[in-house]
């Protein structure tokens, strides 16, 4: 009976051990499923986009009918925006820098495709309104990925690039998190060409600044609060972008990018604490469709490493792979062809509104930005961390 009873005692504790190294993985095992990941998102837009077939395989899913000639550009900008620090990395002899040199080459050809007026998959940046959003979103991707993406364009693709950037200034934003998108196109301007146009530069970031700060790292979307996670998609990672070009040449002269990180680092504890024991988060405000890239500015704060002293780099790991993996494990977030659908956690066309279509749901790839930290960083070398809510 008592070797029975042994026998049940260790039959019980494998099964938990079993159980506890499903949810409790290694750092580089995280890692493994968040490139994996990537990938799988990036794959049908880059592959198409460096074949000149973006514009004749990619679908169109919206509520809308009129987006279509806008979406291209979305998928193109925001996953750039998102790959970038990863491609940033550089290659390297290892599996993952193999990848990543299959993708950044497949990124610079892309990209020059996008720009060359002669391409079939030339991308619209100067027609309103839309197109200002996604040049922004692209322009945040080559500052974030200078090294391996600005630097190897050749020149004529930069001239197109330079162009084309330029192109979204006949776009007026409107007064919302609009403004840090002339903002940013403009400090990728003054970054490539050492030029810009300063008043688009600095009305957003003044704004924000000077009126639209609401208390404890919030901003107002505009004049008003908005209960979404804009703060995280847009305003957080755009307006600490753009301030860390400006202090490099010299314009940050009331020394805003300070207060900034700390807002940044406030308000990425708070993103944190979002996240439940289960790895699920409020579903609130709109653009929910953009899955994980909810978290962009946890994500953000964990690449510039400014998260709180109470906020373990590990424990954002761990609560992140949680959310992607309860996001990711439908089998209806892709189509038959790799292409993301509208939905939350699968196929659910009806929780989005008119203006998303299928290139704007690649804005979930900013919530991996932390791909962007070598796996010797504390961010991946740590070992399994529990969460705030997971501790609690």
């Amino acid at each position: 009976m008592i070797n029975l009873l042994r026998v049940c005692v260790v039959l019980f504790s494998c099964l938990c051990f079993s159980f506890a190294g499903v949810a409790q993985q290694a750092g580089a095992q995280d890692r493994a499923f968040w490139v994996e990941t990537l990938t799988r998102i990036a794959d049908p837009v880059l592959v198409n986009l460096s074949n000149n077939t973006l514009k004749k395989n990619m679908p169109y899913e919206s509520l809308a009918k009129d987006r279509s000639e806008f979406s291209h550009l979305e998928a193109v900008g925001r996953l750039v925006c998102g790959i970038a620090p990863w491609l940033e990395l550089g290659p390297d002899n290892t599996p993952e820098g193999q990848l990543r040199d299959k993708y950044i080459k497949l990124t610079l050809k892309g990209l020059k495709n996008a720009v060359n007026p002669d391409s079939p998959d030339y991308l619209v940046f100067g027609k309103p309104y839309q197109p200002l959003v996604d040049a922004a979103f692209l322009a945040q991707g080559l500052l974030r990925a200078r090294t391996q993406l600005w630097d190897r364009l050749d020149p004529q693709a930069k001239e197109w690039m330079i162009m084309e950037l330029k192109r979204s200034r006949v776009i007026k934003p409107w007064e919302s998190n609009w403004l840090l998108f002339a903002s940013m196109v403009e400090a990728a301007l003054l970054e490539f060409t050492g030029e810009c146009d300063m008043d688009r530069l600095t009305y957003g970031v003044n704004k924000f600044r000077d009126e639209w700060y609401k208390g404890d790292a919030l901003y107002g979307d505009g004049a008003d609060f908005h209960m979404d996670y804009y703060n995280s998609f847009v305003i957080h990672p755009m307006l600490t972008d753009v301030l860390l070009v400006m202090k490099k040449h010299g314009l940050d002269d009331v020394g805003f990018l300070d207060t900034q990180l700390s807002r940044l680092t406030r308000y990425a504890e708070q993103l944190e604490r979002f996240i439940s024991p289960e790895g699920t988060f409020p579903v609130v405000g709109r653009s929910i469709v953009y899955r994980f890239g909810a978290f962009h500015a946890l994500a953000q704060a964990s690449l510039l490493q400014v998260l709180s002293e109470r906020v373990k780099p590990a424990q954002v790991r761990c609560a992140m792979t949680a959310v992607i993996r309860n996001q990711m494990k439908s089998s209806k977030n892709f189509d038959a062809n790799g292409w993301l659908r509208v939905g939350f956690t699968g196929e659910q066309i009806e929780m989005s509104e008119s203006y998303i279509n299928t290139g704007s749901l690649y804005l979930c790839s900013v919530g991996l930005l932390a791909l962007g930290l070598p796996a010797t960083n504390e961010f991946w070398s740590a070992p399994y961390t529990e969460w705030t809510n997971l501790r609690a």
